[in-house]
Formats: structure tokens, sequence, C-alpha cells
């Protein structure tokens, strides 16, 4: 939100005082009365005297032109209009009352006519540094950034210790994405202005844009030491906090801001993304409702509030929801692309899926940047036979181990397939079924006809719940790696794999759980429990309940050329794979081993609803939280199922 800057205003001590005839006596004595007033701030008890006098004397000027400064103060911008033209019939060469006659004319956004006026009091008063200053940022209005730059110059060229110039400057270069230099210059504005709250929110705003949240905050913080009710300093530092993930503070900063401005939409929205993140979710939608009911067309607060309705499993309203936002912002990228998610985990696969292409309109650092092809994209639409097509990951390593299956399906159509993935899988998938060649992402690619996101191939085959290619294995491990692991591992027991937390980040959300959830399943007689856990995660086998035993297989597991064929290999030679829900669950699947999944409640979109078992991989069993964060009673279901099939397998 943009703040309001510092204008020029009168001198009332300046304004010299009218002597005339005896015969107007009385106005003057009403003018000392209502001039005393003013200068004491008075400023409904001056204008009531003002107007009193122009009734007696229609062309007062000082009448005129102080009356007209309480209107603009008063923010009856369009009263000072007529007021200053009044003024300047009188005198057209009153400089002053040109300037301010561009306050009011911007405050109306009538922006030429203002700049018009800013010119006239600098064309009767070339030195006028505040009408200078006041282009400056009308130009920036009108997103004339290189102009106000320069019009902000000039009045610094003539009065170099003028703090709002600079201030005005900075919010021009921030405009300009010139965020080093906007800072030195809201630095200058504090150097002859040390109590300039308005400079250091701006400073603020601008190492916020830079990602240095941590010295954001502290600049929000001088900005509220010197105005305590500064409503925007407060959301914006709930902003900042968010991005430091002190969620807890965030809230309390947003509350601070909407107790002083109730009708702060953007705030009560904020509040809600972080309680989300809290899963303080039916609070979260509350604070969403309370946005929506001061600000009805937010259409980030309803796509929001659909989101957030999809973690309460309430789908029908979720969709509503997101129904409401397209109708507010009919292109609303994100909106359509929530919206997909939850047609797609209740199983509408054909609105699902065409409106998860709206993925690639998103701004978001989850998605792969739009990549510039050689080839135009192919949804299904064109004949491929004889032709060369590129199929590209995406997203995770998850996704690509789920999606290379379609791989066939376009080779079938007589295509010739390169399949371009991630580094690590680049092994793994050298054999999938129907690939030609497989290159690494970033190395230089071959010609090729037609290129298609993997995530997009549900899309041009017209993926359907009862036509989804479903495999019962589709990839295979190493057989040397098949033998090494094999002989490491024994045959001992029963040996269970098991993965608890996926990579860090705003998708792993509610996923993970902690490794102490398999405390009880160690405890089965015969029981092997073996990490396949990496990165992420591992530093909890140093913490574990006491008693409780997870075989780890080396830093030299996955590691450089093996990573993700060390795991296949493992994998084929355990009895199951229990996990959550990450890139080991596609891949255990993909194997054709095994595999039980433990779900959140709101499950990833892939998994579906109500059901037991996956339509993507026959060999796997998921296991669903009953309510949000009840992992403990999933594991004891986990556990009962267990005791049979381990019994079984040693009888």
């Amino acid at each position: 939100m943009k703040l309001q800057n510092q204008w020029h205003g009168y001198n009332l001590s300046a304004i010299p005082k009218t002597t005339e005839s005896p015969a107007i006596l009385s106005s003057e004595a009403l003018f000392e009365m209502a001039f005393t007033f003013h200068q004491q701030g008075h400023l409904m008890k001056a204008e009531a005297h003002y107007r009193e006098i122009l009734l007696l004397q229609p062309n007062h000027f000082d009448a005129l032109q102080l009356l007209a400064t309480i209107v603009v103060q008063r923010k009856k911008s369009a009263e000072a209009v007529t007021l200053f033209d009044q003024v300047l019939t009188i005198d057209p060469h009153h400089s002053s009352s040109h300037n301010n006659r561009g306050l009011a004319l911007k405050e109306l956004m009538r922006y030429q006519e203002a700049l018009q006026s800013y010119d006239m009091a600098i064309a009767v008063k070339p030195d006028y540094a505040e009408a200078y200053a006041n282009r400056g940022v009308v130009l920036s209005d009108l997103k004339k950034y290189e102009e106000s730059l320069a019009s902000s110059d000039k009045a610094l060229a003539i009065k170099p210790d003028y703090a709002e110039a600079y201030y005005n400057r900075g919010n021009a270069l921030k405009e300009l994405m010139r965020y080093e230099e906007a800072l030195l210059s809201y630095e200058r504005a504090l150097a002859f202005k040390s109590g300039f709250a308005e400079a250091y929110f701006a400073c603020g705003n601008v190492l916020a844009e830079l990602k240095k949240y941590d010295v954001a905050l502290l600049n929000y913080d001088k900005a509220l030491a010197f105005r305590t009710n500064y409503a925007e300093a407060y959301y914006n530092r709930g902003n900042a906090l968010k991005e430091l993930k002190r969620y807890e503070e965030a809230v309390l900063s947003y509350d601070k801001a909407i107790v002083l401005k109730a009708d702060y939409a953007e705030a009560y929205s904020n509040r809600g993304t972080v309680l989300e993140e809290l899963t303080r979710y039916e609070e979260a939608l509350l604070s969403y409702e309370k946005a929506l009911a001061i600000k009805p067309d937010y259409a980030e607060a309803y796509s929001n509030r659909g989101n957030v309705l999809q973690e309460l499993t309430r789908y029908e309203e979720a969709l509503q929801s997101y129904d409401k936002a397209l109708e507010c912002l009919s292109e609303y990228a994100e909106a359509h692309w929530n919206q997909s998610l939850c047609y797609l985990v209740t199983g509408d696969f054909d609105k699902g899926f065409n409106k998860y292409e709206w993925r690639w309109k998103i701004k978001s650092t989850y998605f792969d940047k739009i990549r510039d092809f050689n080839a135009p994209l192919w949804l299904g639409n064109e004949v491929v036979e004889g032709k060369t097509i590129l199929l590209h990951s995406e997203q995770g390593l998850g996704d690509t181990l789920q999606f290379c299956r379609y791989a066939r399906l376009v080779a079938d159509l007589g295509a010739k397939v390169i399949l371009e993935v991630d580094k690590p899988l680049l092994n793994l998938l050298a054999n999938v079924d129907g690939v030609f060649r497989i290159v690494s992402k970033g190395d230089p690619l071959p010609a090729y006809d037609f290129h298609c996101p993997l995530l997009s191939l549900p899309l041009a085959f017209t993926t359907k719940l009862e036509t989804l290619p479903s495999l019962p294995q589709y990839l295979v491990a190493n057989s040397d790696r098949l033998s090494y692991w094999k002989n490491r591992l024994g045959v001992e027991g029963f040996k269970i794999g098991i993965s608890w937390q996926g990579s860090t980040g705003k998708v792993d959300k509610g996923r993970s759980f902690p490794l102490r959830q398999f405390k009880l399943i160690s405890t089965i007689p015969g029981v092997r429990l073996v990490s396949l856990q990496k990165n992420h995660g591992t530093e909890q086998l140093q913490s574990m309940p006491y008693g409780m035993q997870v075989e780890i297989l080396g830093d030299s597991f996955d590691a450089g050329s093996n990573a993700f064929m060390d795991s296949a290999a493992v994998i084929k030679n355990l009895d199951l794979v229990i996990t959550s829900d990450t890139a080991i669950a596609h891949l255990s699947g993909a194997l054709g081993c095994p595999t039980w999944v433990a779900l959140k409640h709101h499950p990833d979109w892939r998994w579906l609803l109500d059901r037991s078992d996956s339509p993507w991989y026959p060999s796997m069993r998921l296991f669903r939280q009953k309510k949000t964060h009840d992992w403990d009673r999933l594991f004891n279901d986990v556990y009962e199922e267990l005791i049979s099939i381990v019994n079984r397998h040693f009888s």
C-alpha cells in the first residue's frame, strides 16, 4: 500500500496580514480569529470563520487560500480545486496555490491536470523544490518512473536536505527495481529526517523484495517506534515474519494491523494463510471470511478459502469458493490450478487435468520456469507417427517416477520418444519401456518435432479413472546392484524399508511424520526396519526412542551414479516398504513391490479419496489419517495389519 507523501503546505506565520479600509474591518477581525485558530490546529473553527469572511467579502485573498488548504487537508478535494481556481483568478502568479491545486487534483486522480498545476507553479517560481517533488510523485502514479526520478533530482538540486524528495526518489527507484539505489535514497531521507517512519517502512519493503527479511523486520520495527499506529507497517511486518516461518509472531502482527484498521481485508487474508501454515484450519477459514466480508471481490481470499476448505475435506464448498474467485478474476491462474487439484482428488480427471495446465501461468518456484522449446507443445491433438517427441520432467522426482509410464503409450502412437529427467533418475530410468533416448536435464537436446511435460500426458491421453495406465511393474532394478544388496541384507527376518520425510518445503506440508511412529512396529518379533531415508530427516536416527532399532545402509547408499539405483535394488530385496508420501512410494510402486503409504487427512490428489488401494500402483496399500495430525491411530492400524502378515511369513 502506498503511503501518502509529504507535501509542501503553507507557512502560516509567513502569510501577510491584509490591512484595508475601515469599511471591511469586521471581516479582518474575523480573519484574525480564524488565523489564530488555524495556527493552533483548530481547523473546523478556522474553516467556519473563513467561510463567514467570504460571505462578507467573496474575494478576500487570504481567506480563500487558507480555506482551500484546510479543505485539502480534510480530503474535500473537488471543492479545494474550485477554491484554488478563485485564488488564481485573483492572482495568477501565486505559486503555492498552483502547487496546492496540484495536490487536490492528485487526490482526485486527475493526474495530467495536476502536472499542469505543478508546471505552472515552477514557471512562476523556478526554484520551487516542493513543486518539483510533488510533480515527481504524480509521475510515479502515472508509472513514468524515469521522469519521476528526474523531477525528484531537480527538487534536490534546489534543496539538498529535502528528506521527502529523497523518499519519493526512492519510491521511483523501487518501481524501477533498482533496489540498492532505492535503499541509499531512503537512507539519505533518514539522514535529514531522523524520525521519518515512512522511509523506514519503505526500506523494509525494498529489503523484503531482496528477500532480506530479517533486516526488513528491523526497519518495520523502527517505523513503528516512530509511528505506533502504522497499520501498514504491522501488516508488512507480518509478511516478513511469515517468510521467516515465524508464524505465531506473524499472526500477532496481523492482529495489531487489524486493531488499527478494522477494514484491513489484506491483513485478514494473509493472517489466514499463516494460520493455515500452523494447520489451524478453522481459524484460517474465519479469517478469510472476514476478509471477504470487507472486500467481496477479493479473488485471492476466495482461492485461499478454497485451499483451507480442501484441508478440511469440504471439497464441494472448496470448488464453489474457487468459482467465486474466478468470477472476480477470470484469468486467476492460482485459482484455476487449485481448483484442478480439487477436481483431481475427487476423481474428476476430465476437468482436473484440463485445469492443471494453468500451472504454467503461476508465479511459483515449485514449477519449472516456462522454457523455450524449438518445437510445439503436444497435448494429443497432432499425429506423431514418425515424429520425435521430447517428454520432459517437471516438479518432483516422484512425479517423474509416476508419469514416465506414459512413454510407452506415446511410443505406441508411432513416435520416437526422448525422455529428459533430473540427473538423479538418469540411470534408473534408462530402460523405461518406450523410450528411445534418455537425457539429463540441462544437457544438450537432440532434435525433436514436439514436446510435452510429463504431467500433461494424462490430458493428452484423456485419462480417466477407468483408463489410466495401471501397470503391475514398469521399472526394473539393476541386476548387479540387486545381487550386491541381496548379500548385504541377507535373508533373515521380515525386512521393512521405511521412509518418513520428504524434501522440506510447502509441498511437503503435513505429509511427513516422525521416525518414532515406527516404534510400535519395531517391537513385532522378527521385523527388521531398514532406512531408505536420504538427506532430510536422517538426523532423527540419532534420537530414536529407547529400544528402537533401524538398520542404516551407509554413506555410499544411493551415492553418485548409484542414485536411486541402490534404493530400487534394496526395495526389491525387502518384504515390504512403509513410507510417507514421497518419491520412495512411487519408486516402490513402480517396481511392483508391496508398498504401504501413510497419507495425511487431506491427501495429495493422486491418492484420491476413501480407498485403500491405488489405481496407479496395483501393489500399493493406502493408510489414511482419520483426522488431521492423527498419525498415532494410523500407525496403530498399520501395526494391527502387519502382525498377521508377519506371523504368516514365519509360519
